[in-house]
């Protein structure tokens, strides 16, 4: 296997499960040092009440071939993500990859109802969830990130600035969460390209994380079944999909031709010839909209 990414220094805020967790291995697998940050340790679960923890990811990231290190940061407190900077600058003097997969929302939110019957308090709190952390790591991660020419930081979303433009996204602080990730990544491209860095906004596909496979009944070994569910899940994807598309991303030389660009993990599957874990390539936004959009029976023929 090759390591790319040998030397590099790489944070993954929001690494403890789903897309977060498998960016960092693939980040490790390319041959990283990956800082592996979030709320759940096992010493503490965060209000997600889910059994994953950063240390696990970074075993994952040390046991595919890079250095995992967790950190216990809360990525709304600014004096703790100020913190975690100064202790990869010590420790590492440079930073590479920033990747803000900050989420953590998921029981906060009030599914389709309108922005009048929505409680404000939850509302508010999934948006500075979504948004506000990824704002505080970023003001506190790049000034290390812009030291060396070629950084990259990667916000990721839940859908491409295409679909998000177009769909609406089940209520309104929902919504307006999905949206905004989109734009950071294009606001801090705008920021950081006079220093030779550059910012993508990043979706996976129908994701596979522990708690949708929950959601489905299934596990990975079984999970074509959760189609009897959902047809359509039959073009779901691993997590380490979005994983090495980071990794691709961050290993290629010329990335400066994505910034400010909202780009999906099926998408640069194509461009960068990676495959998910069972060797397909799995490309759920060009199967919504040939499919899913136009009401078309489940089928991955040709999609995977």
């Amino acid at each position: 296997m090759t390591t790319p990414l040998t030397g590099k220094i790489a944070l993954v805020a929001g690494a403890t499960r789903g897309a977060g967790r498998q960016i960092a291995v693939q980040l490790g697998a390319a041959g990283a040092t990956v800082y592996a940050t979030g709320r759940s340790t096992r010493a503490r679960r965060s209000e997600m009440d889910r059994p994953e923890t950063i240390e696990e990811t970074a075993e994952l990231v040390t046991a595919a071939g890079g250095t995992g290190i967790a950190v216990a940061v809360d990525h709304l407190d600014p004096e703790q993500v100020r913190g975690l900077v100064a202790r990869i600058d010590a420790e590492q003097g440079r930073l590479d990859v920033l990747v803000n997969d900050i989420w953590g929302a998921d029981p906060l939110i009030t599914w389709e109802k309108p922005v009048w019957e929505q409680p404000l308090d939850a509302g508010f709190r999934t948006l500075r969830l979504a948004v506000d952390t990824h704002i505080i790591t970023s003001h506190f991660a790049l000034p290390l990130l812009i030291r060396n020419p070629g950084g990259l930081v990667v916000e990721i979303g839940d859908g491409t600035k295409e679909y998000n433009d177009t769909e609406y996204r089940l209520s309104v602080f929902y919504d307006l969460a999905k949206v905004s990730v989109n734009r950071l990544a294009f606001s801090q491209a705008h920021e950081l390209a006079p220093h030779g860095a550059t910012a993508v906004a990043l979706t996976p596909g129908w994701l596979r994380s522990e708690a949708m496979l929950e959601h489905f009944g299934v596990t990975e070994a079984n999970w074509r079944d959760g189609a009897a569910k959902d047809p359509h899940f039959v073009m779901s994807e691993t997590p380490a999909l979005v994983g090495r598309a980071v990794a691709a991303l961050a290993a290629d030389p010329d990335r400066a031709r994505w910034n400010g660009k909202s780009v999906d993990s099926g998408g640069l599957a194509q461009v960068y010839g990676f495959t998910d874990l069972d060797g397909t390539r799995p490309h759920w936004a060009r199967y919504y909209e040939e499919v899913v959009r136009p009401g078309k029976p489940a089928n991955d023929t040709g999609y995977r």
